[in-house]
């Protein structure tokens, strides 16, 4: 295991599979895999990179991408990670990844913007990234402001505003494609209770989609254009306060005086 790896990141990670335990995050994993499936399985290429501490099921699984990666902080058993790293210093080329899946990194990362950073450095000219976050502006971000003191995760990350990680892709020269917005049950505990309040997620993802609970960001990396400088073919040089007149001009001076009486 690598020897940067803080053990903020390490409990955090951990925590957070053990949160997606709970009957709370296993349905929110449940609606994280209907869009990842709807997401994935349209994006192609040779290389699909996931960064972050895997869910209970990794969302590669839903892509038609050969080649997964996945990188994470931590690793428990059982279950699949290529590489353990930090996610803001990967040990990858550059312009290589044709696909980034960033699962809740971004919520737990000490330096998301870092991450992102990194993020759009390993990505092909046209690549995407595919995001998830919590959404401090719903329920999730109320017991976020109730239990974040307690360091358990998730409450104990932090939740990016949808409003920020737009400006952070737009700086770093990504283009939304798509957003979606899932998950509006309050995270209650107990998993009749939970069963009961099923009938909210249909009530507001018509009602009150902006309040959900989960964000999932779809965004392509612009390939830089180089604008060409037109060549000046008919360069005319300065003689003091007169410009020299070109070969046409003096032909046309010489024909007129010609034709004068």
């Amino acid at each position: 295991m690598p020897g940067n790896l803080s053990p903020d990141s390490l409990s955090s990670g951990i925590g957070l599979r053990r949160w997606f335990a709970t009957a709370p995050g296993a349905a929110v994993a449940i609606l994280e895999q209907q869009s990842a499936r709807e997401i994935l399985a349209d994006l192609f290429g040779y290389h699909i990179l996931q960064l972050g501490d895997p869910s209970p099921v990794t969302l590669l699984e839903h892509s038609r991408i050969s080649h997964r990666v996945v990188i994470a902080g931590s690793v428990a058993e059982g279950e699949k990670v290529s590489l353990l790293a930090t996610p803001d210093q990967l040990p990858i080329e550059p312009n290589s990844i044709d696909v980034v899946v960033l699962p809740h990194t971004l919520d737990l990362a000490s330096n998301a913007h870092g991450v992102l950073r990194e993020t759009e450095r390993v990505l092909i000219g046209d690549g995407y990234v595919v995001i998830l976050g919590f959404n401090p502006w719903s329920s999730f971000g109320l017991w976020r402001h109730a239990l974040g003191w307690r360091g358990h995760a998730p409450w104990s990350g932090r939740f990016l505003s949808l409003a920020r990680l737009k400006d952070w892709l737009g700086l770093l020269g990504f283009d939304i494609e798509r957003i979606e917005r899932t998950s509006f049950r309050p995270p209650i505990n107990s998993a009749r209770w939970h069963h009961r309040l099923e009938f909210i997620e249909r009530l507001g993802s018509y009602f009150w989609p902006i309040f959900g609970n989960v964000y999932v960001v779809l965004a392509r990396k612009q390939i830089a254009t180089v604008t060409p400088i037109r060549a000046r073919w008919a360069k005319r040089t300065r003689l003091g306060n007169v410009i020299e007149p070109t070969a046409r001009q003096a032909g046309l001076r010489s024909e007129l005086r010609r034709e004068d009486p």
